[in-house]
């Protein structure tokens, strides 16, 4: 290997790096200055020596071009290290799924509107929440996940009465009282 694709490697390193996104052959070869060939090289020479030293990092070909990312095996740590930003909006529908679960959708949305398709999309692709199709209707059955117990650190979450238990609750207590004479 000649001294110019060893620095090019070292160089659409930091480029893949700073940028911290995907990059075409194009971009990187503009970027380092360089032609497109040693470029290709470059990142032939990347790969390899990523995968030799077994590190926690990884360039990858994507559809959208080259970048440098976290190894797969490593999302885990991700998602304990950084925590997750979600709005206002999405947490009420996250504590709504939560407190009824499971809950089907078309539910969800009489109680918090057409605004929480989007929230349990969200909620879904972060893990918090499980998605399936509903046998006995034609809406989908949500429930939160193991993950979502662990990232909000609950073990257990509060069984709600229905209105049905809690009058059924209300009455024994009525007649369990004393009664005056």
């Amino acid at each position: 290997m000649n001294n110019a694709v060893m620095n090019a490697s070292t160089k659409i390193e930091a480029i893949l790096y700073l940028k911290g996104k995907p990059l075409s052959i194009s971009e990187i070869a503009e970027y380092a200055l360089c032609d497109r060939t040693t470029v290709q090289e470059g990142i032939i020479e990347l790969i390899d020596e990523y995968a030799r030293r077994d590190s926690a990092l990884e360039v990858v070909e994507t559809s959208d071009g080259y970048s440098l990312q976290l190894r797969s095996d490593f999302h885990d740590l991700v998602q304990t290290l950084i925590p997750v930003e979600l709005g206002l909006g999405a947490l009420r529908t996250l504590a709504a799924i939560a407190l009824n679960s499971p809950i089907l959708q078309s539910d969800l949305i009489n109680l918090r509107g057409s605004g929480a398709y989007q929230h349990v999309s969200e909620l879904v692709e972060l893990g918090f929440v499980k998605k399936r199709r509903d046998s006995e209707s034609r809406s989908y059955s949500l429930q939160v996940t193991p993950k979502f117990q662990q990232y909000f650190q609950i073990e257990q979450l509060p069984q709600l009465l229905s209105n049905s238990q809690e009058q059924k609750q209300l009455e024994l207590e009525l007649t369990a009282q004393p009664q005056p004479d």
